[in-house]
């Protein structure tokens, strides 16, 4: 779907569930794809017994990812223009994941229509797990 900025306004937001129990698996394929392999992410007991967390836990860069994909499935592919996030808390093994975009402005740059969106995403306790903005082109 394509936002268009004449059927759009201040306020409305779209959401998405991301992923429905997060496997360990999932996580270990992101670091294969990723090539990022800090023992953090798969190996329990480097993770429990050196670095003292419960559990492997995602990626940051996982759960931005994921969270991407509900901005790209709402404003349609190739209309980002900017996209950045803050990573409040950790993913585990097990999460389920609920994103949220608000529209928070519109505005033109020329001839450009561009929103102006404001991203959360939650754990299944309603944690915030990742918070950021995105911009994105929009049809007349």
């Amino acid at each position: 779907m394509a936002l268009k900025a004449s059927e759009v306004k201040v306020g409305d937001s779209y959401s998405q569930r991301l992923v429905e129990d997060l496997k360990r698996t999932q996580i270990v394929q992101y670091a294969g794809s990723s090539g990022d392999y800090n023992p953090l992410h798969s190996d329990e007991k480097f993770t429990t017994e050196v670095a003292g967390y419960p559990s492997i836990f995602a990626h940051g860069m996982l759960t931005m990812g994921m969270t991407g994909k509900l901005l790209t499935d709402v404003v349609g592919d190739g209309r980002l223009t900017n996209y950045g996030v803050r990573f409040t808390n950790q993913v585990w093994p097990g999460d389920t994941l609920d994103a949220t975009a608000t529209i928070v402005a519109l505005r033109r740059d020329g001839d450009t229509h561009i929103a102006d969106l404001e991203v959360v995403t939650t754990n299944q306790d309603g944690k915030v797990v990742v918070s950021g903005q995105a911009s994105a082109k929009l049809d007349p």
